[in-house]
């Protein structure tokens, strides 16, 4: 098995940054063809993946989306970035063990929620399996949108049920005059994590260079004692690393930019669900980027164009020896126009292509090799008028997908290579009103499509993560959704925002949903029906060799997902330099499926959530209580029966140093489950949902300095 030393990376970004910046350096003095632009003081975070139109203030954005950066996100990074967003208004997460995680909105998961980096696709395998982490590592990461509820008209039928957004200005978007940088240190936790991570920028107002690296390792970690398995929970460790070079050219007097950057990623972790198979990933990730803003013409204002190409790969280890390997490779496109203001409407024409090849080799694998291609376009328009603004919308997109079935040595099971195709159209309508400066409110309906995956429909083998066999249905039919979303948003302007309300209320109706559902036949691992037990779970058919499984396949229903979100915020005290804000937050999905009216599998419960923050100057203080209800809504296939309730309470210090103009230390000192409670997550799978818990208490601490 390939090992990776925690220590071997600061990665090719940190070991050439020092040459990257003397480079610039060399070239300070800006080109007398051009002048450079002046740096803004002070860079405002334009909310991206839910208006393309851009948007500083997130109430003036008609779909409900959400931010994390800064010290809240230095405080919440996880090993995952399931973890990390674990806990933000309408979303959970998956959990396969510390090593795998990823965002689940409002019940939805998988190919329902895109991950995306810098608007581009994260080419990788982690929608197929749950023991599959995303390519990404939250120490890297500079800032997260999570847009909550569908997005299939902007990004695709894979976004119907949200975006996550990755940004981590690995291409520097803005100019950059001097050397800036960062590097942070942290250890302990349940799981012992020790994790560097360093970012050097450089710049002349012109060009701009950026180089990041990161290191992390972790042990196997702790749980309480009262839990089903034993402490630490064996194969639960895990090593990661990887790192970036980027750079920028400004152009147009700063009206214009081109940009490229090149990363790489490798992780090495334990499964959980079994003591000896791990997981060897790696990925490779090229992107380049071309913005022209402010132009000022009778017909466009602004453009970009993003493309990037991933090649991903991951082996699974069962002890020393190579299992079955996963591959990803894939390319992407996405351009928009910004078209001048016509009268009171203001819009955005987009184009988003794709294509990516996927293959599973080995005994265990349960798809044949395949290749998909999506295209897609799409407007989005909008009119303020006085106090309102209106927002509309439509998407059309052609997807296909390529089996090649048993060709190439394949197993037989796959049989003949086939070719589906799919037309999906998408549309969206919404409005918001700024009451005042204290209320708005927002409301949308959308209608969206979603076309199956490849696994979806040509899955045929045994999925060891869930331990069924999986068949696809090379005949089901396109996903389709109506949404109703509609918010309240309150802040008082005495406290300037930190006293604050805001609710949310959803629903989502499937009038095809796309679920696995048992067929009441058993089949071994080689694909044997009707298979006979040797009595120790293994097929007579196999030679005692195989073991069986149930099957389950790929079909089609009507399901209904709603609920409610709600944040809250109380400035209670503003006295002589110190202030106190009482925080809360609640959220619930009901998930239902309405063929069988039995709830939907993975759901988490009804959560509630208190805290208190303390801060003066440099000094913040905060502890919190979060509750999750019992989830007695098991779907029937769900083993292990409802899900107990737990409350985990938190508490962290955190002290911010000046250390001059744009330098600081942060010292962070954090405290999770301080009450060492038995807890386990009910939108896990089951079959791995009582063999890691919910890890035990432990404290973190670390430094971060910016300089």
């Amino acid at each position: 098995m390939i090992k990776y030393h925690p220590l071997s990376v600061m990665s090719l970004a940190a070991l050439v940054a020092p040459v990257a910046l003397a480079a610039v350096y060399a070239t300070s003095q800006p080109a007398s063809a051009q002048t450079a632009p002046e740096p803004k003081k002070k860079t405002e975070e334009i909310v991206v993946v839910g208006n393309p139109l851009g948007a500083t203030d997130a109430r003036d954005v008609v779909s409900p989306v959400s931010s994390l950066s800064g010290d809240e996100l230095l405080m919440k990074r996880g090993n995952t970035l399931g973890e990390t967003l674990n806990g933000m208004p309408g979303v959970s997460a998956s959990w396969f063990g510390p090593n795998a995680g990823r965002p689940v909105i409002r019940g939805l998961d998988g190919d329902r929620v895109r991950v995306l980096t810098n608007l581009g696709s994260s080419f990788d395998a982690s929608s197929l399996s749950f023991d599959h982490n995303p390519a990404i590592d939250p120490l890297i990461i500079e800032r997260v949108e999570v847009l909550r509820g569908p997005a299939a008209l902007l990004y695709g039928g894979t976004a119907i049920g949200g975006v996550v957004n990755v940004i981590d200005n690995r291409i520097p978007a803005a100019p950059i005059v001097g050397p800036r940088g960062a590097f942070e240190v942290r250890g302990g936790g349940a799981d012992g994590e020790r994790s560097v991570a360093t970012l050097l920028e450089a710049g002349n107002g012109v060009v701009a260079i950026h180089a990041d690296g990161f290191t992390r390792s972790t042990q196997n970690y702790r749980v309480p004692s009262s839990s089903p398995v034993r402490s630490p929970v064996v194969n639960s460790s895990a090593d990661a690393s990887g790192g970036a070079l980027g750079a920028s050219l400004q152009f147009l007097s700063g009206k214009g930019s081109l940009g490229v950057s090149h990363s790489n990623y490798q992780s090495n972790y334990g499964t959980v669900a079994e003591a000896d198979v791990r997981i060897d990933m790696k990925q490779t990730r090229t992107a380049a980027e071309l913005t022209l803003r402010d132009l000022g013409g009778s017909l466009v204002d602004s453009a970009f164009v993003k493309t990037s190409k991933s090649d991903y790969k991951h082996v699974e280890f069962e002890g020393p020896d190579a299992g079955t390997i996963f591959k990803n490779t894939g390319s992407d496109l996405r351009a928009e126009i910004k078209h001048a203001k016509l009268g009171p409407l203001q819009g955005v024409l987009g184009f988003q292509g794709e294509q990516f090849e996927f293959s599973a080799l080995g005994e265990e694998a349960f798809i044949p090799k395949t290749k998909t291609t999506t295209r897609g376009v799409f407007l989005y328009e909008e009119i303020a008028s006085g106090q309102m603004k209106y927002a509309f919308g439509a998407r059309a997109e052609r997807s296909q997908v390529n089996a090649e079935g048993a060709a190439g040595g394949a197993p037989a099971r796959f049989g003949a290579a086939d070719l589906r195709r799919f037309t999906l159209a998408s549309g969206s309508a919404g409005v918001s009103y700024r009451a005042s400066n204290q209320v708005s409110m927002t409301a949308n309906i959308a209608s969206n499509e979603r076309a199956p995956t490849y696994y979806e429909l040509f899955a045929d083998g045994p999925h060891v993560a869930t331990a069924v066999y999986e068949v696809g249905n090379r005949n089901i039919g396109k996903e389709r959704a109506t949404s109703v979303d509609v918010g309240f948003k309150w802040r008082d302007t005495a406290s300037k925002g930190a006293t604050n309300v805001s609710v949310g209320l959803f629903m989502q109706s499937f009038s095809r949903f796309l679920v696995l559902r048992r067929t009441g036949v058993d089949r071994d691992a080689q694909g044997n029906r009707a298979v006979a037990d040797c009595g120790d779970g293994t097929s007579v058919e196999s030679g005692c060799a195989a073991r069986i499984l149930p099957e389950y396949r790929y079909q089609g229903t009507s399901a209904r997902l709603s609920g409610v979100e709600f944040q809250g915020a109380w400035r209670a005290l503003e006295r002589a330099g110190w202030a106190w804000d009482i925080k809360t937050k609640l959220d619930y999905v009901r998930a239902t499926d309405r063929t069988s009216n039995e709830p939907l599998p993975r759901i988490a419960p009804l959560r509630f959530g208190l805290g208190s923050v303390l801060t003066t100057g440099g000094l913040r203080l905060a502890a919190d209580i979060e509750r999750a209800a019992k989830q007695g809504r098991i779907a029937p296939t769900e083993l292990g029966g409802a899900v107990a309730g737990h409350t985990l309470i938190s508490a962290s210090v955190m002290y911010n140093l000046a250390l001059g103009t744009g330098k600081s230390a942060t010292f962070f000192v954090r405290g999770a489950n301080l009450g060492n409670q038995r807890a386990f997550n009910a939108a896990s799978i089951d079959t791995i949902r009582y063999l890691a818990p919910l890890p035990g208490r432990s404290i973190k601490a670390g430094v971060r300095v910016d300089f």
